[in-house]
């Protein structure tokens, strides 16, 4: 589990994280049509989002600031992003970072900036299997873990929010996490913080391919390294069983 407000503490690391430089999408030209391995972000162009339940709705129902603070530290300011379901006229459905899990939301058009992400993630987790797609390409593949009995890894939708450079590469963490937007449904906090789901190196390559973790995804060091700063925030990630 990645606790984002103690990420060393959650996992027994030391000291505290830093954000690492994210990778952009090209501005969407937005076809009729895309591409299936196609899918869409939503960067806020506004210092606070407002979410409505739907377009007809007449008071928003959640607002988010942008940038959002990892750790509630002003010196780790987070661009906000969303990843978008659908498009309606003025109006842009999009997937909330918040429980329950797989909850949606509509933002004004003119609040974000619309753009298309080539990459996607998927993760089978009885195969202990995750890719990462570049288009209709495999980009990289990798035997990972992923939650215990007890918390398991939740299945669904979820998407990329942060990527966080470990202080000690040498903890639970491995050297880089990337932050999700989903959250454990076994665990309601985690080290005194909301029990969000991550996905992280590691510090014992023997755990690799086992269910073992509070809900986190587990893989190797350098493959992660590999990642880190060519996703997109936003990109999906998609766990099926």
């Amino acid at each position: 589990m990645v606790a984002l407000t103690a990420l060393a503490a959650a996992c027994g690391g030391s000291g505290g994280p830093t954000l690492d430089r994210k990778a952009t999408a090209a501005p969407s030209t937005t076809p009729t049509t895309l591409p299936s391995y196609v899918s869409l972000k939503a960067t806020a162009r506004v210092p606070n989002v407002k979410v409505y339940d739907s377009p007809t709705s007449r008071q928003p129902s959640h607002n988010f600031a942008n940038p959002w603070l990892l750790n509630n530290d002003a010196k780790l300011p987070v661009e906000l992003v969303f990843l978008v379901e659908q498009r309606q006229g003025p109006w842009v459905q999009v997937l909330l970072p918040i429980r329950p899990n797989g909850t949606t939301g509509w933002v004004r058009n003119q609040d974000v900036t619309v753009e298309q992400d080539v990459f996607r993630i998927t993760i089978e987790l009885r195969a202990h299997r995750l890719v990462v797609y570049n288009g209709d390409s495999v980009l990289l593949s990798d035997t990972v873990a992923i939650g215990a009995p007890a918390t398991p890894t939740p299945t669904g939708t979820y998407y990329i929010r942060v990527l966080i450079k470990a202080p000690d590469p040498t903890t639970v963490y491995g050297p880089y996490a990337y932050g999700l937007s989903g959250h454990s449904e076994a665990l309601n906090t985690f080290d005194g913080s909301d029990a969000e789901v991550g996905i992280h190196g590691n510090n014992d390559a023997s755990v690799l391919g086992t269910d073992v973790s509070h809900g986190c995804i587990r893989m190797s060091n350098d493959k992660i390294t590999r990642l880190a700063g060519v996703l997109p925030f936003g990109t999906p990630v998609q766990i099926t069983t």
